[in-house]
């Protein structure tokens, strides 16, 4: 009996032990991840102050950029989630007011945190999505920044985001909650492109798209999003598009409606921030999509 009572503890004490020794690894690993220390070289963009140039800077922000999906409506910051186990996620108060980074970031300091996902302290942001702002060429970036820079004082304090250690384990689980490790910070900048309604300048607007459809387009599953998350729809000509015209698809983003009646889930499809996006820009994405290879959604 004692015999086999041992054996009973050791095949029930190896897995609890190999999973100890698994949490232990994404705690460290995830640590490591989270505190590591950037050292590159960022390179400055033209910032220019005119409202034209503010202008442009707030039509990328309030659309394409979704800034204020975590930043809040008035950038002025937000706290997502303050939990001790998860931790504490908490975008930050973009303005120059009381709590706000708006008043003491330098130029370089924006492209930094914006295009290579690190801050100030050369540590890396978390849930910054920096992967796919790396690939918006400096004009955009440069408008973007002066729009952030003009914005008005909102008085806001908000704690620092710190993952507590279920936090430090998913980014281990999750590269893209810290995107810095995913970029190639060396890379040349994407050229300027003219904003027409041409193949070329959808897909440089469409490159948000692909946060969650996938590089391909293909859609399926969401990442970050749990196994019970909707998947998101393929976007190649083999997808969801395919029986739409352009004004049909024009008209799903200004009413978050498919012409089969179904309505989008706002929390998954931001389509009220993109239906700002001009008729030009939404017909130049059409064309982008409408010429990519048809694809099997992906798995």
């Amino acid at each position: 009996m004692r015999k086999t009572v041992k054996w009973i503890g050791i095949v029930l004490g190896v897995p609890l032990a190999l999973l100890v020794l698994a949490v232990v690894v994404l705690l460290l690993l995830g640590g490591r991840r989270v505190n590591k220390e950037y050292d590159i070289d960022v390179a400055a963009v033209a910032v220019a102050n005119d409202a034209g140039t503010i202008a442009r800077g707030k039509h990328y922000v309030e659309t394409l950029g979704l800034c204020q999906e975590c930043h809040g409506e008035n950038l002025e910051g937000d706290l997502l989630e303050d939990d001790p186990v998860f931790g504490a996620l908490a975008p930050s108060n973009l303005t120059p007011g009381n709590g706000g980074i708006g008043g003491t970031l330098a130029d370089i300091g924006y492209v930094r945190a914006i295009r290579h996902g690190i801050g100030r302290s050369g540590k890396p942001l978390v849930l910054m999505p920096s992967e796919f702002f790396n690939r918006i060429n400096d004009a955009d970036l440069g408008a973007i920044i002066a729009y952030l820079k003009s914005l008005p004082p909102v008085n806001n304090e908000v704690p620092k985001t710190k993952p507590g250690p279920l936090g430090r384990m998913t980014t281990m689980l999750d590269e893209t909650l810290v995107p810095a490790g995913m970029i190639d910070h060396e890379a040349v900048r994407p050229q300027d492109i003219a904003p027409t309604v041409s193949v070329g300048y959808g897909g440089y607007l469409a490159i948000v798209c692909i946060v969650c459809h996938g590089d391909n387009y293909a859609g399926g599953s969401v990442p970050g999003e749990g196994s019970d998350a909707p998947l998101a729809p393929n976007l190649t000509p083999k997808g969801a598009l395919s029986n739409w015209s352009s004004e049909e698809f024009v008209g799903v983003i200004r009413t978050g409606k498919t012409p089969a009646g179904k309505v989008l889930d706002s929390e998954m499809m931001p389509w009220q921030r993109f239906r700002a996006l001009t008729d030009d820009e939404l017909g130049a994405i059409w064309l982008y999509l409408s010429s990519l290879a048809p694809l099997d959604t992906n798995e």
